[in-house]
């Protein structure tokens, strides 16, 4: 057969990286620096103060904060379903809301969601106790460096429920879905595991270690 050969669009090489998530990774690099740098921070100054870290340790609720986490840690493998549901294409359910092995990208990112804002209210509450029992950003050095480092780490959190937000809302704003709403998805995945992570290792250190 003779005649000329159909030309391919170039794509780029196919061990081209995507981009997204490259970046993605990048960024995730950094906070991940500066969280290491809270750790050392809530070390040293543990290391220095042992005897108001005794104190207010016991002042701190672990089963509560245990349960909060395994909340976190949940709304994880709901992410992960998701994830695997916006691979396929598959954007929202394809039966009833009860038939959940149907359920599409769509409904896990709201479950997620769900989770990671009562994950939230659970850290409000904590602080809201803790706050009556007069213990205060500015009371002393243990409180300071707990407020900072769970804060700093609940706001990362409302950053990944505003980015779950927003790719549950163009799914409902675009007729077709594309790869970059593909990509979109599976990057948000990536900040959500990073949250969970690095909350587990707040967790350790500041409710378990003693």
């Amino acid at each position: 057969m003779s005649g000329p050969v159909p030309s391919i669009p170039d794509y780029g090489p196919a061990t081209r990286p995507n981009m997204v998530a490259v970046g993605t990774m990048v960024w995730l690099s950094s906070e991940l620096m500066f969280f290491a740098a809270l750790f050392a921070f809530y070390f040293s100054l543990r290391g220095t103060l042992p005897t108001q870290w005794a104190e207010r340790s016991e002042m701190l609720n672990v089963p509560f904060a245990f349960a909060n986490t395994i909340i976190l840690v949940i709304s994880s493998i709901w992410c992960q379903l998701g994830v695997w549901r916006a691979e396929r294409g598959q954007v929202a359910r394809t039966g009833s809301l009860l038939q959940v092995k149907q359920w599409g990208m769509r409904e896990w990112y709201v479950l997620t969601y769900i989770f990671g804002s009562i994950f939230i209210a659970g850290q409000v509450y904590e602080y809201a106790k803790l706050v009556s029992e007069g213990v205060t950003l500015s009371t002393d050095s243990y409180s300071s460096i707990f407020y900072l480092a769970t804060g700093f780490h609940g706001i990362h959190v409302t950053g990944g429920l505003i980015a779950f937000l927003l790719i549950i809302g163009r799914t409902f704003t675009t007729r077709r879905y594309t790869h970059l709403q593909e990509t979109g998805a599976v990057v948000t995945s990536y900040y959500w595991h990073f949250v969970d992570v690095v909350w587990i290792a707040l967790f350790a250190m500041i409710y378990l270690l003693k």
